[in-house]
């Protein structure tokens, strides 16, 4: 399997303030890597450094996407790469549907690729295709993004960006945050359906739900800025079964 992502002994602090205290983590396509931990230990910064988020310092490691220096990369540079975040709170902008936001960002990258751009009637007939793949209303695209949407539908919406860009490394930053069951199954089957092409996934949470419908590969549990414990997906029962405290006296 191709070697996606690669970070090494990374290091990140805010103002002064480590936060990442060494974190080291590969994954390949095809894979799906959960990373949980307790709020505070440092999963949504990994997440927001990979994408480029410029109120983070590194003071050391590196990271890697197909063998380039992520970290000397703009967040644009990263999205065109083939890397893509599902925020934990997708921001609402109204007057912007998302269609348009959508065919936008899908045209950004296929011009990155020297590839000409779709038109509009082209674009919605792809859209569309997905649309029924994934089971969801057209209506969806024809609303301001996110601009009143609940929370599930939000997440529909990053799934379908998945599902029309198809970016190589999909970044889930605690994505069933706020999501009912029938909302969480969604998600995990959209990213589940999408694993056929060769995407890596990390997943970030600290509940066990989530990953009892999106079958990770790799298990990883991050305490106050470090990598605890790595290990298959045995390890989400040990969460569930004893919690995090058996990690944090370890790693306090």
């Amino acid at each position: 399997m191709v070697q996606l992502l690669e970070v090494n002994n990374l290091h990140v602090q805010v103002e002064g303030k480590e936060i990442l205290k060494g974190v080291t983590l590969a994954v390949k396509a095809g894979e799906v890597h959960a990373l949980m931990g307790p709020n505070g230990s440092g999963k949504s910064t990994l997440a927001s450094v990979l994408m480029g988020h410029p109120g983070y310092e590194i003071t050391q490691g590196s990271a890697t996407f197909l063998g380039q220096n992520l970290l000397a990369m703009k967040p644009e540079e990263r999205s065109r790469m083939g890397v893509f975040l599902a925020f934990q709170y997708p921001v609402a902008v109204p007057g912007l549907t998302a269609e348009h936001f959508l065919r936008t960002a899908f045209n950004a990258h296929r011009e990155a690729r020297g590839e000409k751009p779709l038109n509009p009637m082209d674009f919605r007939t792809l859209v569309q295709a997905e649309l029924d793949r994934l089971q969801m209303k057209p209506e969806l695209l024809e609303r301001g993004l996110n601009d009143g949407f609940s929370g599930g539908e939000k997440k529909r919406l990053e799934i379908l960006q998945l599902a029309v860009l198809k970016p190589q490394l999909a970044v889930l930053d605690e994505t069933d945050s706020g999501l009912d069951v029938d909302a969480m199954k969604l998600v995990a089957q959209g990213v589940n359906s999408l694993l056929g092409f060769a995407m890596g996934v990390l997943v970030i949470t600290h509940y066990q739900r989530l990953l009892h419908y999106l079958k990770p590969t790799h298990v990883h549990v991050m305490v106050n800025g470090r990598m605890a414990k790595s290990a298959g997906p045995e390890l989400v029962q040990a969460v569930e079964n004893s919690g995090y405290d058996q990690f944090t006296v370890a790693h306090a």
